[in-house]
């Protein structure tokens, strides 16, 4: 099923009589989402991603815009006519009932021609649970089950309705970090199986990178860039996303640039042809730094971090807007401790340049748009 929202806003009185007016939670979000995808919703919490979610859902209505599911217009639908399955943070199971039972609970409240007989429910429950792997388990109750496979059962009383759109909203947020390794493979896979259009909403951008087809990075309502997920971790639009994305997060320095080449602090790192001269604001990713004797970069050594198959690099340098920074080398990179100063050469294809007045994105020659960016 594609989705389209088409210029949807979302506006709310303020709370704060003493300022009145409206909060804008959703501004002029249009987007379609291609049928049988894996969206991820991704921003820093209050950015509006769960209002999206819940007006796609119907359980909000658009301040403004529309909705579509295909060729349906579905903006003023109530949730139970739209064909949606949603999977909430809370796992939101019924304690008294068995796994089966809570499966089944939606397809009880079918009404007129699409009433099931008992039979046909059992089959579908029985079809829900093989998919999410918990068909041994129909005949517990929540409370004797671990927190991961709570959360499939949700997963499964969704799909048993056979939805044409599945939304999950911070569904892996309960877990601990190995259950939400393995939830959200599982999540995947049962995406690719079942081809239902997927819209999975979290703050967490490993899990949105990991197994989205496409993200949409969204900052105070409005959507920063849209993209398959390493494009967009490779060719932010803007700060703001380059800075969300990314784990240790991107390296941010105040630069200039004189006569095409770029200055960080008194350290002249390499030429970007076509920039204008002045100020800067300059992203280096942690995997853009190489140890070099004579490197350009020269900055003060705090730590040296092994980390098994990598080694984490804590330095400091005037230029840094924060306190440190963290280069990621390879395990064999040998760093001497005892020195005051590490230097480092910069990889120009891991270095992003942005205008320190919007945080838009300046591009140089050689620093070519790569595939994968869609809108």
């Amino acid at each position: 099923m594609k989705i389209v929202l088409e210029h949807i806003t979302k506006r709310y009185p303020n709370r704060n009589r003493k300022v009145g007016g409206v909060f804008t939670a959703v501004d002029d979000f249009d987007l379609t989402i291609p049928d049988g995808k894996l969206i991820g919703l991704l921003g820093p919490s209050g950015c509006g991603k769960s209002t999206t979610l819940n007006m796609i859902c119907g359980l909000e209505t658009p301040t403004e815009g529309k909705i579509w599911f295909g060729e349906t217009d579905v903006t003023n639908l109530t949730p139970e006519l739209r064909g949606v399955g949603m999977v909430f943070q809370s796992y939101a199971l019924y304690p008294h009932m068995t796994v089966r039972e809570n499966i089944m609970f939606p397809l009880g409240n079918l009404k007129g021609p699409d009433k099931l007989s008992k039979e046909e429910m059992l089959r579908r429950v029985e079809e829900a649970a093989g998919l999410v792997q918990i068909d041994e388990l129909l005949d517990r109750k929540p409370s004797e089950m671990s927190g991961g496979q709570q959360q499939r059962v949700a997963i499964a009383r969704a799909l048993v309705k056979t939805p044409k759109v599945l939304l999950l909203d911070e569904p892996l947020s309960n877990l601990d970090a190995r259950l939400r390794l393995s939830t959200r493979e599982e999540i995947r896979r049962i995406q690719r199986e079942t081809g239902i259009t997927t819209i999975f909403v979290t703050h967490d951008q490993e899990e949105a990178m990991s197994i989205s087809d496409q993200i949409v990075v969204m900052e105070k309502g409005v959507i920063r860039q849209v993209g398959k997920p390493q494009h967009v971790y490779d060719e932010p639009e803007n700060l703001f996303v380059s800075k969300f994305l990314g784990t240790p997060p991107i390296n941010v320095f105040a630069g200039r640039v004189v006569d095409g080449r770029l200055f960080i602090g008194d350290d002249e790192v390499f030429a970007v042809p076509g920039v204008a001269d002045g100020a800067v604001t300059v992203g280096i990713r942690p995997e853009g730094f190489q140890p070099a004797t004579h490197g350009a970069l020269h900055c003060e050594l705090v730590a040296v971090e092994r980390m098994g198959r990598d080694t984490s690099v804590v330095a400091k340098h005037l230029a840094l807007d924060a306190v440190q920074m963290r280069a990621i080398v390879t395990s064999d990179a040998r760093i001497d401790r005892s020195v005051e100063t590490v230097c480092f050469a910069v990889r120009p294809e891991k270095c992003r340049l942005f205008d320190p007045k919007t945080g838009e994105r300046i591009r140089f020659d050689g620093d070519a748009v790569g595939e994968g960016a869609t809108r």
